[in-house]
């Protein structure tokens, strides 16, 4: 599973109320600068220092460039230093770190005589609050392994098998 490590609450919208309503509100109506969906965009009076209402030249906001993944499981995979991640790579970033767990069960089933009854793997996303930009914000691999463990069962399972099979015929006409 990994998260962002960046700020210490479990979504922006907990904390955050931007107002984002779905439809355009009163932010700086009037004063020159555009509205689009609720969110101010704000102008740029040659005075940017390299920002544009917190948003840098790169079109990254404050919150998104400190934005940091880590890892919460107890694998050896990628990401167990928290590691910024840019917005438009964390996607590939995520997907790319959760297929690391799956695979790793599909060894563990592996070397263990068991095998992979299912394995999932969920992408979340969530919006920041300071831009506005949709992110994606972690992920969660959910394994099943199936193991035998009674060798006995296994045995009576397999004479069984061979004591049925060709028993029944389905004849088609």
């Amino acid at each position: 599973m990994i998260t962002p490590t960046s700020y210490g609450y479990s979504s922006p919208y907990s904390q955050y109320n931007n107002g984002y309503s779905g439809g355009l509100t009163g932010y700086g109506a009037g004063s020159g600068q555009s509205i689009s969906n609720g969110i101010n965009y704000g102008t740029n009076n040659g005075t940017n220092n390299g920002t544009v209402n917190g948003m840098r030249d790169t079109g990254e906001c404050e919150t998104c460039a400190n934005r940091k993944y880590q890892d919460g499981s107890n694998e050896m995979v990628s990401f167990k230093t928290a590691t910024h991640i840019s917005p438009e790579a964390a996607g590939a970033a995520v997907r790319s770190h959760e297929q690391e767990h799956v695979s790793n069960a599909y060894k563990t089933a592996a070397r263990k005589d068991g095998e992979v009854v299912n394995a999932s793997v969920a992408i979340h996303t969530d919006i920041c609050p300071e831009c506005g930009r949709s992110y994606v914000s972690g992920g969660t691999t959910t394994t099943a392994i199936r193991y035998n463990t009674d060798p006995y069962a296994q045995n009576a399972k397999n004479y069984d098998k061979s004591i049925l099979e060709g028993q029944n015929i389905h004849l088609s006409a």
